[in-house]
């Protein structure tokens, strides 16, 4: 009868030590770490949850509106006009269109070449308007072409303030018969919209703390913002004229010109 082979179980502890999970006095760095990743583990689920049931809770709701307040302010910031615009006209009239234009650009070419030599530059010189139309005789039911005129302006920015007089009495000797005001403003006016600007938003900041203190809230922070400026331009000397003389022209006083900033600010209040 064959004997059956019994299988030794070793108990011995030493055996026993010998597993992959490391023991606590010879891995304590080890332990610790995967305690913080547990940790960290435990809160990102807990605030996934949370978020979903926020989520969930909120389906079907219309988001919660914020408590403002919506508050103009103003600035205004003067300043000294540092460029003027005036608009020169000249009209010809003849029977033959070719005549009515020789007659016309004779008196711009005439006028521009005596600005140029008052230091107006090229580039300060800008052609508003040309124009051509019929002159008509109406008799008898009849209408006839009798004539052409020719209508010519030329924008002149004038730099030196204190050319302002001599240019207008350039054009009159010129044979211009059309001039349309002197227009004042400020060449570079970053500087006063950011002035304005900044006494916009004092003065709103001013009526905020105001409004809130009578409204027993307190101001959490700006949630929006517009902005609108304004540069109003003067004009100081305005003539529509026919056959103009060429006489003296009176002084030309500039005056300041105001930047204006309007501001619209919204505050979150609670």
């Amino acid at each position: 009868m064959p004997q059956k082979k019994l299988t030794k179980i070793n108990n011995n502890p030493k055996n026993m030590n010998n597993t992959i999970w490391p023991k606590w006095p010879e891995q304590k760095l080890f332990f610790v770490l995967v305690g913080i990743f547990m940790a960290y583990a435990i809160i990102w689920t807990a605030t996934g949850i949370q978020s979903n049931l926020e989520e969930f809770n909120n389906i079907g709701k219309a988001p919660r509106e914020r408590d403002v307040i919506v508050i103009d302010g103003q600035g205004d910031v003067s300043g000294t006009p540092d460029i003027a615009v005036v608009d020169v006209g000249m009209v010809s009239e003849a029977a033959a269109v070719i005549d009515a234009q020789n007659s016309n650009t004779e008196k711009m070419n005439k006028l521009v070449s005596e600005l140029k030599k008052m230091g107006i530059d090229s580039k300060d010189l800008q052609t508003a308007n040309y124009s051509i139309y019929p002159k008509y005789n109406y008799s008898e039911g009849r209408s006839d072409i009798v004539g052409y005129t020719v209508n010519q302006s030329v924008e002149v920015k004038i730099r030196d303030m204190e050319k302002i007089s001599l240019v207008l009495a350039a054009v009159g000797r010129s044979g211009a018969n059309q001039v349309s005001g002197v227009q004042f403003g400020i060449d570079d006016s970053d500087q006063l919209n950011e002035e304005a600007r900044i006494e916009a938003l004092a003065d709103a900041k001013t009526k905020a703390i105001n409004i809130a203190k009578a409204l027993g809230v307190n101001i959490v922070r700006v949630v929006g913002f517009t902005e609108s400026s304004a540069m109003p331009s003067s004009i100081a000397y305005s003539k529509m004229a026919e056959d103009m003389g060429g006489g003296d022209m009176p002084q030309i006083e500039s005056g300041t010109l105001d930047v204006v900033s309007n501001v619209t600010v919204t505050f979150e209040i609670e």
